[in-house]
């Protein structure tokens, strides 16, 4: 009898569970990761909460989302910066090249910050993109809209030079 209810109880304590985890507010659902680089470097990759990407534009498949969004969402987001893209190097698969590369890489430049993710309108958050900003600065955004459309909420222009120096 005592092993009867003990099963009950611990199947009431898993239905309980469950419910919390189908809660809407729990939902997540997978997207795009884009970066979007306004700077004249080379975003090598980026990474966002542990989800890697290419960070030469367009976007990779997938990073993991609430379907709504909370206070506190935050993104943290690691990325490697070539300061040099269109450096001379010598001919592929030659020695020169490989020494070259050894010496090139030396000066890639590895960042990383947290950002909060703005809100989004109910269910309708369309990927995460992620604009690479002169001064190692970055912002995210999820909206529906593409880079340069008027409604899009991120207006800084692409091929931005860095300035002499950046803001603290």
């Amino acid at each position: 009898m005592l092993r009867k209810m003990m099963v009950r109880g611990l199947y009431a304590l898993l239905g309980l569970m469950l419910y919390g985890c189908s809660s809407a507010d729990n939902e997540m659902a997978g997207g795009n990761i884009a970066a979007v680089n306004h700077t004249l470097n080379a975003i090598n990759w980026l990474s966002v909460n542990g989800y890697r990407a290419y960070g030469g534009g367009g976007s990779s498949c997938c990073i993991i989302m609430p379907t709504k969004w909370r206070p506190g969402l935050k993104a943290h987001i690691e990325w490697e910066v070539d300061p040099d893209p269109f450096a001379d190097a010598p001919p592929l698969g030659t020695d020169e090249f490989r020494t070259f590369m050894v010496k090139h890489k030396a000066n890639y430049q590895r960042h990383s910050t947290t950002v909060e993710i703005p809100e989004w309108p109910g269910t309708e958050s369309c990927d995460l993109k992620v604009h690479f900003l002169t001064c190692n600065q970055v912002k995210v955004t999820t909206a529906c809209a593409v880079y340069g459309q008027p409604n899009y909420p991120i207006k800084e222009p692409k091929q931005m030079k860095e300035p002499a120096v950046c803001p603290r």
